[in-house]
């Protein structure tokens, strides 16, 4: 239905906690490979499987390498807040339009059902016909008078030497999305020795975190990871030549550490905290396991 809507060049989006999302795969990799922009918006709960309504963050590796079949890529934003959660959705059908692309909002149970004071953005009215066809010349919006060349939508073609360079242009497309797009937040990273990373409901935990561990005399800082992909390498790759150890703190059994390994390329200890099942961390339990790093 997304997909439908998006290819006649509407704002669309659905949302879902988890295994919804996972359902979802099918229809979001069509989408990447037809380049139709949509947005989805995914409320993270335990699993695998059915698992638990209680929070989580283990669908990383779902949401940044793309989750259905082929090489493609949806952009991810991952908000740490209610307030961020309204403004997102702006922001994610921004982007999407822009690159022609599906994008994720990738939240947990533990912001989904926050209650918190937000500031709604400016209501837009709904596009016309006219303004859909001028800002959308790709859609299918039916041939107006004086005609105009056939559209198809679609993510199939049989020739593979055609089907390359379609592909070719995707990663061409997400290398532009890495450059331009990268979004992230640092608190107190001045005159930091230590680095917890974290993204969504663990970095606003972590944030105590950090408050916790000064108070012990612990130089630590936060970085925040906001989009997921394209995800902030070549930041964490500076960041990592000013301090002498970095935790991940994430929760899940550890997906985002393997981005900053990768990232950081072995110049400082990386090492990774985590609870499953729906277990929601303290920043107690963040601040002893950056003593271990330590």
């Amino acid at each position: 239905m997304v997909y439908g809507a998006a290819g006649a060049g509407k704002r669309a989006m659905t949302s879902s906690s988890s295994p919804g999302i996972a359902l979802m795969q099918e229809g979001i990799t069509y989408m990447a490979g037809a380049e139709v922009p949509g947005v989805f918006v995914n409320v993270q709960r335990g699993g695998p499987g059915l698992g638990t309504i209680q929070p989580s963050q283990g669908d990383y590796f779902q949401a940044t390498r793309g989750g259905g079949n082929g090489d493609y890529k949806v952009i991810v934003l991952a908000p740490s807040s209610v307030q961020e959660m309204a403004d997102f959705v702006d922001l994610a059908f921004e982007l999407a339009f822009k690159y022609r692309n599906p994008a994720m909002i990738l939240s947990d149970g533990v912001i989904g059902q926050m209650m918190e004071k937000v500031v709604l953005p400016p209501f837009k009215p709904r596009r016309t016909d006219e303004e859909v066809i001028k800002q959308c010349p790709w859609a299918s919006t039916g041939k107006p008078k004086g005609g105009r060349e056939r559209v198809v939508i679609t993510s199939l073609e049989l020739k593979p030497e055609i089907m390359e360079q379609r592909n070719i242009a995707l990663q061409e497309k997400y290398a532009k999305i890495q450059e331009n797009e990268v979004r992230y937040e640092e608190q107190l990273m001045d005159d930091a020795e230590y680095a917890i990373v974290a993204f969504g409901s663990a970095a606003r935990i972590a944030e105590k975190s950090v408050e916790i561990a000064r108070e012990q005399g612990i130089k630590v800082g936060l970085f925040r990871p906001i989009t997921l992909f394209p995800f902030p390498t070549k930041q964490i790759e500076a960041l990592s030549k000013k301090v002498k150890g970095i935790l991940v703190a994430e929760i899940n059994a550890g997906q985002m550490v393997q981005d900053v390994r990768l990232a950081v390329n072995g110049v400082v200890p990386v090492e990774q905290f985590g609870r499953l099942g729906g277990i929601v961390p303290d920043p107690e339990e963040i601040v002893e396991a950056l003593k271990k790093v330590m």
